[in-house]
């Protein structure tokens, strides 16, 4: 009888096994800690996924369902319809209305991130990466890189704290980046398929080159653009690329700076420099772009404010206007920070109409850094769809990609040197050898998976007002994907109409995020 019992349960786990390797799918270990709805618990060997994604033939589809109630990129099969299926709702989607195309989505490998991902065993970090890097995980393909020190370190260095060396004889990169950050983005890199988009940004120069001595508070560049502080500024960051490609790491883009509204703030509490959007249009002109022009990276991308778009389109008027700025830059990088105060179209939308050679590029969101609702919160939904909400705004304004701030934090929210712990997607437990990922991972999947570099966004109208918030896409092979937020709380039955191939009859539940694609021909 024991026998029998063992064989049969022996059995069952060949099944299952052959089960989980066809389909590729593992499903998610949910644990609830009252915050709305659940995480997914992974260890070293075993880790909730999707798998890599095949489209059925012409006249199917296929849908993928996170929500509240606990579903996380559920997949799911139906036949196109020839007819309507009298939905009240229908969203038709126009495939020649041509806006922009994706450049990616991503996250940034802070010394924090760096510090958490090799907190746990060398199984559990690969399992870490190949969730968001592998196209077994969600393709992510931008990687923000601080240059240096930022708030999410635990100390205080740039590159080059010597005073006085502005031939930079000392610039040296620091133990982050060697034995931290580099071999992780290596790592990385080797489970994505394609190259990685990295994205430099700096927090401060060195305390010596600056008008307050120090790298925190209100502080600027001493001088003038042109000036020696100036140039030895541009300088540094092409140190940086060049010392990054020892190690066979180039950078797609860098930024003018994180935040320089910041290093305007009498007390600022952590790395900071300020620059006005007239002086970095002329440290650009004068300083950055010709020394990148002349760098054996001359092909790097410049992004300028790396700020909120409250800054908009004050500060890309006045550095686009100049063309001797202007011939050196490429777009536009903001934050997601305050975008409440500030309407899309009056900020993304007028930047981009005044400005279309430009793209717009999301840098930096993160969750949890209002003092009214701080840190971690494990299993937060409502975070899920503030999201999901921005990404889709941001996309429905012209924006080419979203990057979120760290890639993985601890329970507490850091290390941040500042004490200003905030939210990711997700979540170390270094002590039980786990992290979680949070329902903002999976908001973050819902785009990152399905939205390969130059995917289009094409025009979706609805026959009627409703709750749903959508951006549609025609991908590089000509297959459709649609995205549908709804933060209501009820069901919401409608239909899509894609003159190509027909209807798609859908259901949105309650607090759910939705992604349907199929084969247009």
């Amino acid at each position: 009888m024991a026998l029998l019992l063992l064989l049969s349960i022996l059995l069952a786990l060949v099944f299952l096994t052959a089960e989980v390797t066809l389909s590729g799918s593992q499903k998610c270990v949910a644990r609830n800690f009252g915050h709305g709805s659940v995480v997914c618990e992974c260890n070293s060997t075993y880790c909730d996924s999707v798998g890599s994604i095949t489209l059925p033939p012409l006249g199917q589809y296929s849908s993928y369902l996170t929500s509240m109630a606990g579903s996380r990129l559920e997949a799911d099969q139906g036949q196109v319809q020839v007819n309507s299926t009298g939905a009240g709702l229908k969203l038709t989607l126009a495939p020649d209305q041509k806006y922009q195309k994706i450049r990616g989505f991503g996250g940034a490998m802070t010394d924090a991130a760096a510090i958490n991902i090799l907190s746990l065993s060398a199984g559990a970090q690969d399992q870490l990466l190949r969730q968001y890097f592998s196209p077994e995980g969600i393709g992510y393909s931008v990687v923000r890189v601080p240059m240096a020190s930022c708030d999410f370190s635990t100390r205080l260095y740039t590159y080059a704290d010597t005073p006085g060396d502005y031939n930079l004889d000392n610039f040296t990169l620091a133990n982050e980046d060697i034995n931290m950050k580099i071999p992780l983005l290596q790592r990385a890199q080797a489970f994505s398929l394609r190259p990685l988009s990295l994205l430099a940004s700096a927090w401060s120069a060195p305390a010596w080159m600056k008008t307050n001595g120090a790298l925190i508070g209100k502080g600027s560049l001493k001088g003038q653009p042109g000036g020696k502080e100036h140039k030895t500024w541009a300088q540094y960051y092409i140190r940086f690329l060049e010392e990054y490609a020892k190690y066979n790491l180039t950078f797609w883009a860098l930024t003018t700076g994180n935040e320089p509204s910041s290093g305007q703030i009498t007390n600022y509490s952590f790395q900071a420099l300020g620059f006005t959007p007239e002086e970095q249009r002329d440290w650009v002109a004068l300083d950055l772009g010709p020394a990148l022009h002349a760098s054996s990276h001359p092909h790097t991308h410049v992004l300028i404010l790396d700020d909120n778009r409250l800054l908009l389109p004050h500060w890309a008027k006045v550095v686009l206007s100049d063309i001797h700025a202007g011939k050196y830059i490429h777009g536009v990088a903001v934050h997601w920070y305050l975008d409440g105060l500030v309407p899309a179209e009056l900020s993304l939308g007028v930047t981009h109409h005044l400005y279309p050679e430009y793209y717009l590029f999301g840098t930096e969101a993160c969750s949890g850094f209002s003092p009214l609702d701080r840190g971690v919160t494990l299993g937060s939904w409502r975070r899920a769809e503030q999201y999901a909400r921005d990404i889709i705004e941001d996309l429905n304004h012209y924006v080419v990609g979203w990057t979120d701030w760290n890639l993985a934090l601890d329970q507490t929210g850091g290390p941040n040197w500042v004490k200003n712990f905030v939210d990711s997607p997700v979540i170390v437990d270094a002590q039980r050898d786990v992290f979680y990922k949070q329902p903002t991972f999976y908001s973050m999947a819902h785009f990152s998976k399905f939205l390969w570099e130059g995917s289009q966004r094409v025009g979706v109208s609805s026959s009627q007002k409703t709750d749903l918030e959508y951006s549609a896409f025609i991908r590089p092979d000509g297959s459709a994907v649609l995205i549908i937020l709804n933060r209501s709380s009820s069901v919401i039955q409608f239909e899509v109409w894609d003159p190509a191939v027909g209807y798609i009859p859908c259901t949105a539940p309650a607090h759910s995020l939705l992604t349907l694609a199929w084969n247009t021909h």
